[in-house]
Formats: structure tokens, sequence, C-alpha cells
């Protein structure tokens, strides 16, 4: 028994490591799909963003997307104070991540935005009016100086602080679908460097494929 269980677990891995050499575009299915597609995302390094869709996006809509996002992500590389990067949302298609440090964007402890961080964001919200059918989720993230009873709702408000100036540069809030902060959970650099710290405190908003999106492309229709 021990060893049919065993044998059985393998087939899984193997099952979840064929399925990240699929074609790019290729999607995930609802319902368990969605739990397999998050297993799969955390396995390629893709994130965690897109809401999985009813079905496989074939290769030849997963193409079109990739080049809307391409073109998304040339405008928002010209965004000042702004890092930029195609990833892989939830179903493995193209999206653009754009991530602002906390060295930009905030003061140390703090969620209100400087005056060069409204420029910034000034910027990327005429990136945003013009990819409408782009989704949007923003997430914030902290260093692991203090306790995370400090750093999980100061990463919730400098979230939140980016998404209401969005806003109120235009922004639509129904493009907006999550604002969310994982505190300290979720580094990428060293947090025992005060310039690795920085790194750590940041915000990233993605832009990815709305449902109305992959659905024109499947039709042909996305310009």
């Amino acid at each position: 028994m021990m060893k049919l269980k065993l044998v059985s677990l393998l087939l899984c891995v193997g099952m979840l490591f064929a399925c990240n050499n699929t074609q790019k575009g290729a999607g995930i299915g609802a319902g368990g799909g969605a739990l397999l597609g998050g297993i799969i995302g955390a396995i390629a390094g893709n994130t965690a963003v897109g809401v999985a869709v009813g079905g496989a996006v074939g290769a030849g809509a997963g193409a079109i997307i990739g080049n809307k996002m391409d073109k998304a992500k040339k405008q928002a590389q010209q965004v000042q104070n702004a890092q930029v990067e195609t990833v892989k949302d939830t179903n493995g298609l193209d999206a653009v991540k754009v991530t602002f440090d906390s060295g930009i964007l905030f003061a140390t402890g703090k969620a209100d935005l400087s005056t060069s961080a409204k420029n910034s964001l000034a910027e990327f919200a005429r990136v945003l009016n013009s990819n409408t059918d782009c989704d949007v989720a923003i997430i914030g993230h902290t260093d692991n100086t203090g306790t995370d009873a400090v750093n999980q709702p100061l990463s919730v408000n400098r979230a939140n602080s980016v998404s209401n100036y969005l806003r109120s540069c235009g922004v639509q809030g129904k493009q907006i679908k999550s604002v969310e902060g994982q505190g300290s959970t979720n580094p990428v650099a060293d947090n025992s460097t005060a310039a690795g710290r920085q790194q750590n405190r940041r915000v990233e908003v993605y832009m990815y494929a709305s449902k109305e999106m992959i659905q024109k492309a499947e039709a042909g229709t996305l310009q």
C-alpha cells in the first residue's frame, strides 16, 4: 500500500511539472483546476494574480495576449522610478509586474505618498487608462524590521495609498481587482542589509488579462 501511495504521489508531481511545460497561453480550468493552477504557479515562479478561466486558453489566444502585454510593458517602462518585468499569471498568460520601492514611495514606517511618488503614479495611471482591458492587482510589502502586528497593516495601508491615488488620477475602481498587503513574508532581497531592506519595502502592481481580454483574444478581436 505504501508503494502504491508513493507511486501515485510521484505521478502527481510529474503531471504538475509536465503542465508547466505547456505552450505559452495554456490555461488552468475552474474549480479544482484553480487550485492546480496555484500549485503550478508556485513551482514555476508565477504570480497568484488572475482568476482561472473555465477551460484552456489556446496557444493562439495566448500569443495575442502576449503581444498586448508587450505593448503595455513598453508603456510602463516609460514611467519614472518603476521597475517593469514580464511575469506569468495564474493561467500561464503573460502579465506585467511594475514595482515601486518605498524609498521612492514612502518615508520609513509611513504610508503617505511623497510628491515624487505621486508624479510617478500619475504617469502610471495614464498607462492603466490606456489599457482598461487589463485587470490590476496591487500588493504592498515591508522589510522584516518590527513585528507582523506592525508590518502587515503597514503593507496594506501602502497598497491602499497607491490604489487610492491611481483612482484619483482617473483609473476606474472596477479595473483594480485586488488590493492587499503581505507584510514581510515575501522578501526579494537580504533583510540583513540596509540595501536589501530597502528593496523589500515595496509596492507591486500587476497588469494581467481580464476575462474580457481572454474572450476577445479567443475571438480574434483583441486590438
